[in-house]
């Protein structure tokens, strides 16, 4: 569990908190006495997430909008005042080969990947405190994609290195890249048609892709959210790149991911 000294009080931010590890770390940090903002687009699922938080203000917002983009600001504003910690959970992924990439494709991937949380930072900086933490989850795809998410894995690549931009830029505010792996329950692979979500896996096999240990969602959640709230007070530590992944084993055959569901499957947020 978070220590609730470490959050209590806090003004935060989170972006993609209706589903997976952007859900489970919103619910943590209202449980943990955050006053907290919970951003996504399904108005149905986010409710949920407060309900079950027991607190925090929702807002109804599609990164892919750049109008929504700058209401998450002006709201977060609002409902918040200044901004202690924001967390961008959001994702989304087609798998495909890179030839079956349309434009569509590419431009829905980027809209939420990469140009919608650049615009909500934009949005944001205004709002911030001095030394305020800016977390943004990228994948372990980077730098080694993943068979078939390609595109998905170029859109985090850019992400990352906008990150790096924004330190350079705002030196104020202390930006995170987080690397998630493989994780299970979340809704990334909800756009993944079941056959080509099992040929995916057995190539990751083959490639040495696939652990024997998927790491679990409330268990990544709460890693780190204890770890951007121990930093938070020490505004002088910045927390630039941080890598969760499991430590099992790699295995040679896929059984143990194809048991979990494209609706379960995340390698890497």
């Amino acid at each position: 569990m978070v220590p609730a000294s470490s959050l209590a009080g806090r003004k935060m931010l989170v972006v993609g908190a209706s589903m997976g590890i952007g859900r489970a770390l919103a619910i943590e940090a209202v449980r943990a006495g955050a006053d907290v903002v919970l951003v996504a687009r399904r108005g149905d699922a986010l409710k949920e997430a407060v309900e079950q938080a027991g607190g925090g203000s929702p807002v109804e917002a599609d990164l892919r909008s750049p109008e929504d983009c700058a209401r998450i600001g002006s709201e977060a504003h609002r409902l918040l005042g200044t901004v202690d910690l924001a967390v961008f959970s959001a994702g989304t992924a087609l798998m495909r080969p890179i030839r079956e990439l349309a434009s569509s494709h590419w431009a829905q991937m980027l809209e939420t990947n990469l140009i919608g949380i650049n615009l909500t930072i934009s949005a944001l900086i205004p709002s911030l405190a001095p030394g305020a933490i800016v977390a943004a989850m990228s994948s372990e795809s980077v730098g080694h994609p993943f068979y078939w998410l390609v595109g998905y894995t170029s859109t985090k690549a850019a992400l990352e290195e906008s990150l790096r931009g924004w330190r350079v830029e705002h030196p104020e505010v202390r930006f995170s890249c987080i690397q998630v792996g493989a994780t299970v329950p979340t809704d990334f692979g909800s756009n993944f048609e079941p056959e080509r979500l099992d040929v995916a896996m057995q190539v990751w096999a083959r490639q040495g892709r696939a652990q024997a240990t998927i790491m679990n969602t409330e268990d990544v959640a709460q890693v780190i959210l204890g770890i951007l709230a121990s930093a938070v007070p020490y505004p002088g530590i910045g927390l630039e790149h941080i890598v969760v992944r499991s430590p099992a084993p790699v295995i040679d055959n896929a059984d143990v991911m194809i048991q979990a569901s494209s609706s379960q499957l995340d390698p890497g947020s």
